[in-house]
Formats: C-alpha cells, structure tokens, sequence
C-alpha cells in the first residue's frame, strides 16, 4: 500500500458492499457503499480529464464536510493532480486569495456556500481556469461549472477512455505529491506542507499500529477536512478498516452546523470520534446541564459517582487494585443507573475519543473516562501528516500525550540539536515515512524544519520510562487556539510595534484559550507627549491622562480589526482581545530577553501569570482596568 489509490482500491476489492460514507442532506443519513463511491470517484476523475487537468496540476477544494468532499479529494488524485485543501474558515481578502495564488491552483472545487467568496477574489487570480461548484446555482458566471456537468462529461469520457482514468492513477508513484495542505508560519505568510501519497498511507499504517477499527465502526468527522488529521483519523484510516464515515450535515450558518453535531452524534450513533478541546468542553456542559435538569438529588448523586469514579480510575493505567473493589462494586451500581443514560447523549455507542490539535485539560479526560467514554490524548502535527502518538484503549496514561506509532523515530533535543537524555524536556523531534516533502516554494524553511530526515516539530516535551510521551508546551512560539488551530505571533508582534511609537514591546499569548491576549510595554514619554497634544492642560499625573495613554494603546491594536487602516493583515482571533500593559520592559538583565535580544516567551508568561488570568474577565478586557493604570505610574523602559 503505497499510495492514495492503493490504499482505496484495496479497501474496495475486499469490502466493496460495505457502506463507506453516509450524508444527511434532508431528514435521514443515506449511505454509500465503497463500490459506489468508486463509482463516483471514476466519474469526477473522468470529467476532471476531459476538463484538461493533468498530472501535477494544483486543485483547491474549499467546502464544508460532505460526501463531494471525499469524493473531491479522490477524484483530483485519480488524474494525478493535487489537491489544496482550504479551510472554510478563511478570509477571502487575505488568507484565501494567498493560498489560491501561492499553491499555483488552476482549478476550484467548491460549495454553494463557499462560493461568494470565490466570487469576491476571482478577479485577483488569474492562474484559476475554472470553476466546479458543487450545488446547483440560478445562474453561472464565466469560469463556473456545475458538478453534474463534469460528471456527465466523465461518463462520455469512460464510455471510451476507462483505460486513460485507470493508466493515470496507476502511474502514481508513492512519493508524488498529494497535497498542499497549508499552515500559519512565523511570519504573516503561511506555508504550504508538501504531503505525499506515501506521507499518507504511512500515517495510516502507523495510525493502524495504535488504533483498531472493525468494519462495521463509524466515525462522525466533526474536525476539518482540509486538516491532514482530518483526512488519516477522519476517514482514510476507516477505508483501511472497511469501516464508514458521516459528516455533519451542513447549516444555513455555520452556527447552525455547530448545532447540527449533538444533533447527528445522537442520531448516526457513532462508535469513534476524533475532536478538539472546544467541542469536548461542550460536551461536558451540555452533560452536565441536562444532569442539572433532573434535580438536586440526581446532580449530588452525579457528582458523587464522578467523584468515586475517578478515585477508581486514578490515570488509567494505575486503576482498580485490592483495595478498590467496594469501588468497583459501586461503579457497577452507578454505570448502569447513571452513566449509561448519559452516554446516550453521545447516540450510545461511543467507544472512545481522540482528542487532536491542541492539549486536552487532564480534568476533561477524567469526566470523560468516568462516565464509560474514555477521551484519549494524541499529538501530531501537519508535518508528520500529522499522527506521532497517542493513547489507546490497551495503553494509556491520562495526561500524556501517549505511546508513539510503529515505524517512528523520536528523540528529545536541545537548543543545538544535542540528543537528551530519558525524561529531560527538549525539543521532539522525529523521522519516518510519514514526515512531509517540504514547504512548497518555501526551500530555506524546509531545511529549518528538516534536517538529515528529522523533522524539528518546534514542541517541547519529554518522554517517560514507559514509553509515553509528554508534551509541555511550544518550543517555539506558537499559539494555539482553543479549537486546536496554530498560528506563529511574531509577524503580528513585530509589525505592531514597528508601525507604531506608542508600544515599545508586545507579546502575543494563546494556549488553547477563548482569545487571544497582549502583554504591552508602552513608551511612555510618548504617550505622555501625544496626551500633551491634545490636552496641554492635562497633567501627566491625573487619572485622566493615564485612561487617554491606555485608549491610544486600544487604538493603536484596533486599526488591525474590522475597519481598522491594517485591517485584514491578520486573521482576527489572533489579534488581542485583552492588553496588559505591563511597568517593566523585557531586557537581558532581567533575562525576558535572550543574547540575541529575542523574547524568551516561557519566563514572561510565568512572571505575568497573574495578568495573563487577569485578560480573561470582564475587568481584565477593558483595557481601563486599576492594574494597566497602576502600571503607567511604574514604567520603566529599556536602557
């Protein structure tokens, strides 16, 4: 099993009857058998051919979750191309026009939804011929073609020319390209990951070595499918097992379609999902507040049960014992009185989670191991395509990140690349098949990032005596959303402080927070000079010159939001939705900056712990706040 086209025609071959993927487009989920969809894979390929895509042509594919997703994905492999998978999270002006130019991409397959913005940018991107829109339209603008038009061109195409689809796909070697998959990189400009076939199947080989699926297990994917995590767990992992996939049905809003997950887990009743932090919390809550509605008397009871059960449960691997079999006894009692009911919110057949993207919180993990679903920590990433470890339900330790995947080289470094020893933290670093090509048009990053085969993942983190692995933290700066998502802050941080003369120094934090916040060191004389300005009167000592320095501050931040002069230069939500504005600046001497008078991130976030908590209250977001107009008095600069 070297490629793409391996991997699905094998899973075809043995378990063509078996239903692969499943959509609710109106009242109930309809399925599709692997035989079908091979069906439509060769349709789409055929019209993609006839269309004049050839092989190593970029195709990007900007649509919600749905069976046209997978079977988009498949079908531009089929031909030879490549497919650039996008997030439909994306700004059109910004983030998206950039990847569609970068990636070189000649052709666009898109949803009804997602099509205004393409709309928006077209213009702007010349190298883009034509146009596939998924749904029906009213009417079609010039490079724009209906879905069915391409398929019907592919059936006249297959009439005569079948041997031309399977030819192509055939010829497919396993280090060929098979996406461009892009991240955020250190600076305003994302980088394009250079995924292989083999970089794929690799991954779900090794994937496989963790992770058993039977062939009637399915999977509601209700992470990204433009994510390489939401390709190998969400569904190629499931086409090696000859299990079946859904996606959520999609919303008018992608509110609505937020909504639409508890609604479909309890309806398709999957047996695995993959999640991120945010959705799980949200599990909890919506748990624990249907608990709520049963009474007092049932929450006290609730509670007591979670809390017997995660004395029992201890992290997993060090359960149970002699002494706890009053425990077990009890939890028997308690499974089937409590938790069973409330495993049914979740469709009641949920065997476990894996949790991907950001670091799940060892409380959450325990809740969900107590009421019968364990959530299981992994960690990747998109440049190891992206599975390295995880915990499963044979092994695991909660609160690690957990065992690594067959046919995998890991070592710890530090700083100059020296290999640690057992348990010290340094940099993971790491080597196999599954460790991308490089970043696309981007050769001095790649030689960053990979060297002599081993890729610098940029995360801190150690490894323990039993094999598991822990991750604690960024080796390098990157923040990390709650929803999993990364981004680099130092392209922010500099222009910032480059474009203005009010902040001095500024940086950016987020771990797997509801925002993104600020710590800022101003320079006060000119804020004193510009409060001067405009109330010459105005003493530099009143409370009132130091609320008009603070909104200067705000101001300057929000000429990168809606409206703003620079707005658009950045994604939003990583753009500070609270300031700290702090009384020293970060110098040598106090060690927040390094030789190369660089900011050394892990010791100012621990001296301003308090502040940074601060940012997330309601006090704490108006940048008016005692502690940022206490600062103000106490400034120091640097020098």
């Amino acid at each position: 099993m070297k490629t793409i086209i391996d991997l699905f025609e094998s899973s075809v071959k043995k378990y063509a009857g078996n239903t692969f993927l499943w959509e609710k487009k109106k009242d109930k989920f309809e399925p599709v058998t692997y035989a079908e969809t091979k069906e439509k894979v060769y349709r789409l390929a055929a019209g993609l051919v006839q269309l004049g895509v050839q092989p190593g042509d970029k195709i990007a594919l900007l649509s919600e979750g749905r069976n046209d997703w997978i079977i988009g994905e498949l079908g531009i492999l089929y031909t030879g191309a490549v497919n650039v998978p996008l997030s439909i999270k994306l700004e059109e002006r910004n983030d998206l026009i950039f990847r569609l130019r970068h990636s070189e991409s000649k052709y666009i397959l898109v949803s009804g939804a997602q099509l205004k913005k393409i709309k928006a940018i077209i213009k702007d991107c010349p190298l883009v011929e034509k146009i596939i829109v998924f749904d029906p339209q009213s009417a079609y603008d010039g490079k724009e073609i209906p879905l069915e038009t391409i398929l019907k061109e592919g059936d006249k195409y297959l009439e005569t020319n079948e041997d031309e689809i399977v030819r192509r796909s055939r010829a497919i070697k396993d280090e060929d390209m098979a996406n461009i998959s892009y991240t955020s990189g250190t600076t305003a400009d994302p980088k394009g990951i250079m995924l292989s076939h083999r970089n794929y199947t690799a991954n779900v080989e090794q994937a496989m070595s963790l992770i058993k699926i039977e062939p009637n297990d399915s999977n509601l994917i209700i992470i990204p499918l433009d994510h390489c995590f939401g390709h190998v767990a969400g569904f190629y992992s499931f086409m090696a097992y000859g299990a079946n996939v859904a996606t959520v049905q999609a919303g008018r809003s992608p509110m609505e379609s937020l909504k639409n997950i508890p609604l479909n887990i309890k309806e398709f009743k999957p047996t695995v999902l993959m999640s991120v932090p945010a959705l799980a919390k949200n599990f909890r809550k919506n748990i624990e507040s249907t608990v709520r509605q049963q009474g007092p008397a049932v929450e006290k009871l609730f509670k007591h049960a979670l809390k017997t059960s995660y004395a029992y449960n201890k992290e997993g691997f060090n359960k149970g014992g002699i002494k706890q079999i009053h425990r077990k006894i009890l939890l028997k009692i308690y499974d089937k009185i409590l938790f069973s009911k409330v495993r049914q919110a979740l469709g009641g057949k949920l065997k476990f989670f894996i949790g991907g993207g950001a670091l799940l919180d060892i409380e959450l993990q325990r809740f969900f191991y107590a009421i019968g679903i364990p959530m299981f920590q992994g960690y990747g990433l998109s440049e190891a395509t992206p599975v390295i470890a995880s915990n499963t339900l044979h092994k695991h330790k909660l609160g690690s990140s957990g065992i690594l995947v067959e046919n995998l080289e890991l070592k710890i470094c530090d700083l100059d690349g020296n290999e640690l020893p057992l348990g010290e933290k340094g940099e993971i670093v790491v080597k196999g098949e599954n460790v991308m090509l490089g970043y696309w048009k981007n050769p001095g990053a790649t030689a960053e990032t990979i060297k002599d085969g081993w890729l610098h993942t940029g995360d801190m983190g150690y490894m323990d005596s039993d094999g598991f692995l822990y991750v604690s933290g960024r080796f390098k700066s990157l923040l990390i959303s709650s929803d999993g998502e990364k981004y680099s802050p130092e392209g922010i941080e500099e222009a910032v402080v480059d474009k203005t003369k009010y902040i001095d120094q500024m940086l950016l934090h987020n771990n797997q927070d509801p925002y993104t916040v600020a710590l800022v060191v101003p320079d006060q004389e000119q804020l004193k000079k510009y409060v001067q300005r405009i109330k010459p009167d105005l003493s530099w000592d009143s409370r009132e010159a130091k609320e008009l320095a603070l909104l200067k501050i705000q101001e300057v931040i929000n000429r990168y939001k809606s409206n703003g002069i620079y707005a658009g230069e950045y994604p939003e939500r990583w753009l500070p939705a609270a300031i700290a504005v702090l009384p020293e600046a970060f110098t040598e001497q106090n060690l927040l900056l390094n030789s190369s008078l660089k900011m050394v991130r892990g010791k100012i976030e621990e001296k301003y712990a308090d502040r940074l908590k601060q940012l997330y209250t309601p006090e704490g977001k108006n940048i008016v706040n005692p502690a940022n107009l206490e600062a103000l008095c106490y400034v120091r600069q640097n020098g």
